[in-house]
């Protein structure tokens, strides 16, 4: 055995390992009974306690020092960058500071449901101040010297620049507004009315699931409080929800996550449990859900389809044609809360929560001043105040956790489905006849090709440069949006 294979060999065992714990995170979202709950916290401790030392085996240096990238072919360099990239980060951090972060984001966890319970936000600013000062300190011994929320990055979407994003985002965001105001102007489209069975509902779902692509041999559909996608390879679970009077809530939900599932079940096969057999980063990921979502599940002609399945499953359900579906399908509506936003609002959302996390990190606001800073930011987006922290500033756990860095790449992965968006069309310009009939599988079959097989094999933007025959850019999707907003609102 050469040094490659051997360390090889220590990788897909570990991936094996994280695959397992995976499962016993989708189980306590689906299936554990209630007071499971201790015991499967030991569980996970100890499995993670594991993989944290495989991960940081002394040996996987020695290997990584003894093999010649220039004997391997363009999958081994490959894998060999991903092990490298995590090996030096994961040795960076000082394991008595790794540690305690996760100490302190398990409980910060439970204290922001709190305070999000209560509408109080003085009273999670003291655990936040705390995780954001841990947070920072394994930002500098991540950047050794160099931008701090750049070194967050890049657990999230390697090669991404907060600059970058600045500039990208900064593009956008006047573009947005402007066409957001618009629109709110605009005659808005009816709003759907009446309950649907939810039984009705994930049977229906069940069907859309299969609609896109998703192998169910290979996963399954499980009702959760919060929607997610689990796994890779040969076993990636999805969950949805299901709201009696809020259908689309299910069969969009169902919709994003079978496009993260998709990515993991298209990935080639010769990459099972290695560093490449997963997607290459959180924007791309992004990129395949938000394309399923929205770009083909929200196009006028796969609604079309979807008004007749929704007519089957609840017969007169008090919308008389396709084009009044389309309508509210895509209706632009007042909200707080980023994961209900639709299309047109949902970057706002995003945009405002990397604005203010980077300059948290950069200290140049305070914890004691966000919930202002939010709102204030908010009411010049959205046009209207913030009703209540729960509906603000404590709405989302990334934070409490220590996620900082993962909010940009929302947005980044709808960039880059506006981009991949673009190509499709150009490739496959009758896919409204297909799409009109149900059939998806012309451009999942593209993304598959072009994007989801890669798996890790390429860098991220090199992903989407190779897909889409440009370097990422805004333009695409803010055209996709201004077309579409336009159109519909009859602007």
């Amino acid at each position: 055995m050469t040094p490659y294979d051997d360390l090889m060999a220590h990788v897909r065992e570990t991936q094996a390992l994280s695959q397992v714990m995976g499962r016993l995170g989708w189980d306590q979202e689906t299936m554990m009974p209630r007071g499971a709950a201790p015991q499967r916290g030991e569980e996970m401790a100890t499995l993670e306690s594991v993989l944290h030392e495989r991960r940081l085996n002394p040996r996987v240096g020695e290997w990584l020092e003894r093999i010649d990238p220039e004997t391997l072919d363009d999958v081994g360099r490959a894998n060999l960058r991903h092990i490298r990239r995590s090996f030096e980060r994961a040795s960076k951090v000082p394991a008595a500071l790794a540690a305690r972060i996760a100490r302190v984001t398990s409980e910060a966890q439970g204290i922001w449901a709190e305070a999000r319970a209560a509408d109080d936000f003085a009273a999670f600013a003291p655990t936040l101040t705390e995780v954001l000062s841990l947070k920072r300190e394994e930002g500098q011994a991540l950047s050794a010297g160099g931008d701090v929320y750049d070194a967050m990055l890049q657990d999230y979407e390697p090669g991404a620049s907060g600059a970058e994003l600045e500039a990208m985002f900064g593009a956008m965001r006047p573009e947005l507004t402007e066409l957001r105001a618009a629109v709110r102007a605009a005659e808005a489209p009816p709003k759907l009315e009446g309950t649907f069975d939810e039984g009705a509902q994930m049977k229906l779902t069940r069907q859309l699931a299969r609609t896109f692509g998703y192998d169910m041999s290979l996963g399954r559909v499980d009702k959760a409080v919060h929607p997610f996608s689990s796994g890779s390879g040969l076993d990636v679970r999805i969950t949805t929800r299901t709201n009696p009077v809020d259908p689309f809530n299910c069969f969009y939900s169902t919709i994003h996550e079978v496009g993260h599932a998709a990515y993991e079940q298209g990935i080639n096969r010769d990459y099972l449990l290695t560093p490449l057999g997963q997607g290459v980063s959180m924007g791309v990921h992004e990129s395949q859900s938000r394309i399923y979502e929205n770009q083909i599940g929200r196009s006028r002609a796969f609604t079309g389809w979807l008004f007749t399945q929704m007519q089957d499953a609840f017969g007169d359900f008090g919308v008389p044609d396709a084009d009044t579906f389309y309508r509210i399908v895509n209706r632009v509506s007042d909200g707080f809360i980023r994961t209900e936003a639709d299309e047109l609002q949902y970057n706002l959302h995003v945009l405002l929560r990397f604005d203010l996390e980077r300059a948290l990190i950069a200290h140049d606001l305070q914890v004691g001043d966000l919930e202002a800073a939010w709102n204030d930011r908010f009411a010049a987006d959205f046009g209207y105040a913030v009703d209540k922290p729960s509906n603000g500033v404590l709405q989302d756990v990334h934070w409490s956790v220590g996620l900082f860095g993962y909010f940009p790449t929302y947005s980044l992965g709808n960039v880059y489905a506006g981009c991949l968006n673009a190509a499709m069309q150009k490739d496959l310009p009758d896919l409204d006849s297909s799409l009109a009939n149900g059939d998806t599988s012309a451009a999942t079959d593209w993304l598959r090709k072009n994007v989801q097989t890669h798996g890790g094999l390429f860098e991220p933007k090199e992903v989407i440069a190779k897909a889409s025959g440009s370097a990422p850019s805004e333009s695409p999707l803010m055209a996709y949006l201004k077309e579409k907003f336009t159109a519909l609102y009859d602007l």
